[in-house]
């Protein structure tokens, strides 16, 4: 991160140390899926220090663009990451800090992800709503096969 200030050196070295900091063979990791054994703590400990990372960069800089995507990484690897057994795996290789640092080098290097996060969330919105339609559909149909098993 050449030209962006050197505060942010911290936010790169707590980046690795969430997701990369290990290697075993040629497979690297960090604390995020360690910490993802801890039912609930883990993943929300993981998240709130996620979070506190992107505030840190906002506070540095970092445009609302950037910082609505930083925190949609943060969510899809909360959310995904939580799911039992799938989430273990997940959080080795969905690594939203790392992700979130090539972000930030994207921005204050090329220039890229400036303006309003206007977009950024409504992209986000839409996908919640259709995640959530799908959510209750699937719920009314296994509800719907229950019942009819049982009456």
């Amino acid at each position: 991160m050449s030209s962006s200030p050197n505060k942010l050196k911290n936010v790169e070295a707590v980046s690795k140390l969430l997701d990369s900091q290990f290697k075993i063979g040629g497979f690297r990791f960090g604390l995020d899926p360690i910490l993802n054994f801890i039912p609930f703590a883990g993943d929300g400990a993981s998240a709130l220090i996620s979070v506190m990372l992107v505030y840190t960069m906002a506070k540095h800089g970092a445009s609302n663009k950037l910082v609505a995507k930083m925190l949609l990484n943060v969510l899809v690897d909360f959310v995904l990451g939580a799911i039992p057994i799938v989430g273990w795996f997940f959080d080795f290789f969905f690594k939203a800090n790392e992700r979130n640092i090539r972000l930030l080098k994207e921005h204050y290097n090329e220039g890229r992800h400036q303006g309003s996060a206007g977009p950024v969330i409504l992209g986000a919105l839409i996908i919640f709503f259709i995640f959530l339609a799908l959510l209750l559909w699937a719920i009314w149909s296994l509800l719907s096969y229950l019942s009819d098993l049982i009456f």
